[in-house]
């Protein structure tokens, strides 16, 4: 069993400590009981006291000595959340935020071992992989939905390039939030958000070594300490080394990571926080298959093939840095502030031997037919030699956020006000993408040819995106059961793209306001009824290379969601969550046509569902994260009969993902841990005739907590894909193409964690 451990002043000099001995039993009952939640908020954890150093006891009290209440607390581990800031500009409680927002916890992040963000949102249903293959950076779908890695992912509610793998060993949870989000970030897709949140400082000392059956090597450390005389400054340090051993053959590669967080108690009215991470990844990318003749999903084929393999072949290399700052005041009682700005910068040498399409070289294969950007009937494609160097994206961002409260009459009003400034900027060159030759899936011998004689040129501005925005947010307690939201965000758009030679090749401009509004009704304190509306503006997307507008950005789409859902906080320990959805946008997608296919905008993309999930202590022993999503995605008077009223591309129409420990009693410090993830079939063609099964994937593991030489440790045990389960995780498109990614087979991994 866990220990915890907090200290509670003493009552007073008014009574004598000795003479209270029923108070003291009380107060140690009432402090195991809370424990876990105290210290289940580790937003609270370690941070130094906003009124650090405020001044001394009172003059007509004696401080007697501290008691130490120390007690086991199995809630402390909880994997339950009670707060967020992903859906508001600001940490904001669950139960009263009118949008469904799942968050994943430092400690289950922990037991699952999760390194990537794959590893991460699998605990929600909600999320899919949309292209997530190995040694890339990846990118998901929530509610059918792909995310923009320009816009869709936040550090701190502030905007990061998504083309990176975003470490989380400065993380203390990843929050989730799944419909439109133009109120919180402006133009961004409707999916949603993901916002990750770093530790603060603390007094912490952790060293966590990995490895699993592959070989592969983990070491991290965790360093922190609050210092000053009222313990106003505090300084975190997180660094990890892995050497990756990767499952797909000749794809192994190596990360380096090292993070610094910074806290200042400037004043008790004044706070600064500093976040800085910086990581160099590189990995030899796995690219996936294609339909075999654009209609047939390629059978007996194994993970561990790395299709195209040639030995010349550099790994992808990807550098990123992220920089966020922070300043928080206390303005009045009722009223604070924030500024904040951030960079985020991400460099990319994408390298690869990338398998694609067949008979771009007509000489060297036998054309059956097959349009050329899938691999052949009998399983022949393409090789590519294809490399673009110092591909680099930013992110730079600049919020300022006013909140207060204040009464009109017997109504209450919870305001926010803000102002944002966004850009972002892509430089990229038009680098190599040369046939070289070809081969065969079902090969054992990958053919080597000589890579292509060309040479990438210098990369230059290719993309400056601009956007300012203003937004407001009034909470309207109308009486202590009914609540109103209503906000909005005016944006202003200003993109340029540009070509090699720094000519302007497109202008966008386009001012919109993105509404929001809710009622909320609590019958009871732990029970919340909410119904929404919001609107949202996405950037349009661009046409592939093969169509006849090619590289084309279309026209900014308008999405429009409603919303219904219900919460429930039973008895304090566990959240549990319904809503009903429906999520409409213009379809983008090639328009077969006479000449070919043509990039367009028509007709409407829909999108119904409905969420269940679970967080947080079933019992004493048992803890568990669970949802389920049902959704209908379809299309309708798109102008192609065949793409018109069939579940969209890459949807499952059901998901589901559990995961659970549940300490064993007879044995103290020993967990039993288990996970199972479902997805029933998926089409892998906008057409729908083609799909790949349904599956279910499990994983089991150990956790046991112990001391080492005084210190707490932590060995976890755990194995993914128990039965070895051979599926196709993703079947989604990329820039217009499609690609199947096969699931990852049985993974061990054993690692220790030890306090010093």
């Amino acid at each position: 069993m866990t220990t915890t451990k907090r200290t509670y002043p003493a009552a007073g000099g008014r009574v004598a400590l000795q003479t209270k001995r029923k108070l003291l039993i009380t107060l140690i009952a009432a402090a195991t009981a809370g424990m876990a939640h105290a210290q289940s908020d580790p937003e609270q954890n370690g941070k130094p006291a906003a009124g650090a150093g405020q001044g001394a006891q009172p003059q007509n009290e004696t401080a007697l000595p501290t008691v130490t209440v120390t007690g086991a607390g199995p809630a402390a581990d909880s994997y339950r959340k009670t707060s967020a800031s992903v859906a508001s500009f600001g940490a904001a409680s669950l139960l009263d935020t009118p949008a469904s927002v799942s968050v994943v916890t430092r400690t289950q992040l922990d037991d699952q071992q999760a390194r990537l963000l794959s590893d991460v949102v699998r605990n929600d249903a909600a999320v899919g992989d949309n292209y997530t293959p190995v040694g890339y950076y990846e990118n998901f779908s929530i509610r059918g939905f792909p995310l923009d890695l320009a816009t869709s992912l936040q550090i701190n509610g502030m905007s990061i390039a998504g083309e990176q793998n975003v470490a989380l060993e400065n993380k203390e949870s990843v929050e989730i939030l799944k419909g439109l989000a133009g109120l919180q970030s402006g133009m961004t897709p409707p999916g949603g958000l993901i916002n990750y949140v770093t530790k603060r400082p603390a007094d912490v000392r952790s060293i966590t070594l990995e490895t699993d059956s592959r070989g592969s090597r983990y070491l991290a450390t965790d360093i922190g300490a609050l210092f000053g005389a009222q313990k106003q400054f505090g300084l975190r340090i997180n660094a990890a080394h892995e050497s990756l051993h990767s499952y797909v053959n000749n794809a192994d590669g190596e990360r380096n990571f090292a993070a610094l967080a910074a806290d200042w108690v400037i004043s008790p009215q004044a706070r600064l926080q500093f976040d800085a991470e910086y990581q160099h990844r590189e990995q030899r990318s796995a690219p996936g298959y294609q339909l075999l003749g654009g209609t047939v999903v390629p059978s007996n084929v194994s993970p561990s093939t790395l299709l195209g393999a040639q030995p010349w072949a550099k790994p992808v290399t990807i550098n990123s840095v992220n920089l966020n700052l922070r300043l928080d005041l206390d303005l009045a009682p009722d009223w604070r502030a924030y500024v904040a700005a951030s960079r985020s910068r991400v460099v990319i040498d994408d390298n690869s031997a990338f398998p694609y399409g067949h008979c771009a070289i007509p000489s060297t294969c036998v054309d059956d037919g097959t349009p050329q950007r899938y691999f052949s009937a009998n399983g022949d494609f393409d090789i590519y030699d294809y490399r673009f160097p110092d591909d680099t994206r930013r992110n730079d961002q600049l919020q300022a956020v006013l909140q207060g409260k204040l009464d009109t009459g017997k109504i209450g009003h919870d305001l926010t006000f803000g102002a944002s400034m966004f850009r972002r900027t892509v430089s990229q060159s038009d680098g190599v993408n040369d046939p070289i030759g070809s081969d065969n899936i079902y090969n054992p011998n990958p053919i080597v040819y000589a890579p292509s004689p060309l040479s990438p040129d210098a990369s230059t501005l290719r993309l400056d995106s601009r956007q300012k925005a203003l937004f407001a947010v009034d909470r309207i307690s109308l009486t202590p059961q009914w609540q109103v939201i209503a906000g909005g965000r005016q944006v202003w758009l200003n993109e340029r793209a540009l070509d090699a030679t720094g000519a302007v090749t497109r202008t966008t401009e386009k001012s919109l306001f993105l509404p929001q509004v809710a009622l909320v009704y609590k019958p009871l304190a732990d029970l919340s009824l909410y119904t929404s509306y919001s609107k949202g503006l996405t950037m349009g997307g661009q046409a592939p290379f093969w169509a006849e507008n090619a590289y084309a950005f279309l026209a900014p789409t308008v999405s429009r969601q409603v919303e219904a859902g219900v919460k429930y906080d039973w008895r304090g320990q566990l959240s549990l969550s319904a809503a009903l959805f429906q999520m409409t946008k213009p379809y983008e997608y090639p328009k077969p046509d006479e000449n070919g296919y043509t990039y367009t905008q028509q007709g409407t993309e829909t999108h119904r569902g409905l969420e269940l999930s679970a967080a947080g202590q079933v019992t004493r022993q048992l803890r568990l994260t669970a949802s389920l999503a049902l959704i209908q995605a379809r299309a309708d008077d798109t102008g192609t009969p065949a793409y018109d009223g069939h579940q969209a591309i890459n949807v499952p129409r059901l998901r589901t993902a559990l995961y659970a420990s549940y300490a064993l009693p007879q044995v103290s410090g020993l967990s039993l841990l288990g996970g199972w993830q479902y997805s029933a079939s998926k089409a892998a063609t906008r057409g729908g005739d083609v799909n790949v099964a349904a599956y279910s994937v499990f994983d089991a593991g150990l956790r046991y907590k112990t001391s080492l030489a005084g210190h707490a440790a932590v060995l976890r045990l755990s194995v993914d894909n128990l039965f070895d389960k051979r599926y196709w995780k993703d079947v989604g498109e990329y820039f217009g193409d499609s690609y199947l990614h096969l699931g990852a087979p049985r993974t061990a991994r054993l690692s220790l964690q030890y306090d010093f």
